[in-house]
């Protein structure tokens, strides 16, 4: 008897599972956090839409969606084990396809990324190596519970706040807006963490030494809590230091609800942290945005 279902023959991907590859899902932290840039600038959008537009589709749809290709081509063998019905390992995808799509999409994002100027485009140059850096060998720094989840928080949060900012203010962001970027991206490396517990099993068997694997779950957790906790206070300091006392006022209770939805998560982290990535990273992100307005103010 021989085996002449679709999958053992297929040649060509399925549209969907293309789509299921690059995870539109995970899109809207880095468009977000682009806006979150052109906000904190201060610059009007007036006349700049379509710069506008294009950073917030190369953020998320091209080059989040070109790391996301990457990665789960770079863990076929991983998502083997934890996800084998994924587009790569179930063959819905098939042969080096899942490759091409990422080369493909590195070269797109470089392409449009030269459309928003010098900033733009090298912050694009930057974030198309880190998602390389980040899923492939010999550099492959996912294996590390602190580099992978600090590189992927600075590409999601930090990275297109900055260029955001840069691109429609056609220069350097200030001292102001690049301190409150990099301290989400900080705070975004316990987001990531908590990412990972979906992927234990397969992550043991093959040497990625997340946090969870090395410190436990439950460790790795609270870990991840205080990550996200702290830079957060520190804005909030920055904020009623810069004499912004609503705003700060503001992000205090965010953290607050945080905070609540961190007791559940504790309870048992390793059931709650996808509820978690859905509620208390909700707050963590209309926090970002509340402290862009602030920042706007001081422009």
């Amino acid at each position: 008897m021989t085996d002449s279902s679709p999958l053992s023959i297929r040649t060509l991907p399925e549209p969907a599972a293309i789509l299921w590859l690059i995870k539109p899902i995970t899109w809207f932290p880095p468009m977000w956090a682009y806006l979150c840039g052109a906000v904190s600038s201060g610059a009007s959008p007036e006349g700049q839409w379509v710069l506008l537009f294009l950073g917030v589709l190369l953020a998320g749809p091209i080059v989040c969606g070109m790391s996301q290709a990457a990665n789960d081509w770079c863990d076929r063998n991983v998502d083997a084990i934890n996800e084998p019905d994924r587009p790569i390992p179930s063959g819905r995808i098939p042969g080096r396809w899942g490759l091409w799509i990422a080369i493909f999409m590195s070269a797109l994002a470089l392409a449009v990324g030269w459309q928003l100027g010098s900033w733009g485009f090298g912050a694009t140059i930057f974030g198309v190596l880190a998602a390389w850096a980040y899923s492939a060998e010999p550099v492959r720094l996912k294996r590390s519970g602190w580099w992978g989840p600090g590189l992927v928080g600075l590409c999601y949060e930090g990275l297109p706040w900055f260029t955001g900012a840069a691109v429609l203010s056609f220069g350097a962001p200030s001292w102001p807006v690049i301190i409150i970027a990099a301290l989400y991206a900080v705070g975004a490396h316990g987001i990531m963490t908590l990412n990972d517990f979906k992927a234990l099993k397969g992550d043991r068997q093959t040497g990625i030494n997340s946090l969870p694997v090395t410190l436990g779950p439950e460790r790795a957790a609270r870990i991840a809590c205080w990550i996200m906790a702290l830079p957060q206070v520190a804005v909030i300091a920055l904020m009623l230091m810069w004499d912004k006392p609503i705003y700060a006022a503001a992000i205090t209770l965010l953290l607050a609800g945080q905070i609540l939805a961190m007791t559940v998560l504790l309870r048992d982290a390793k059931a709650f942290a996808p509820w978690y990535n859905g509620t208390g990273v909700t707050f963590y992100v209309s926090g970002m945005m509340v402290a862009a307005f602030a920042l706007r103010a001081m422009a």
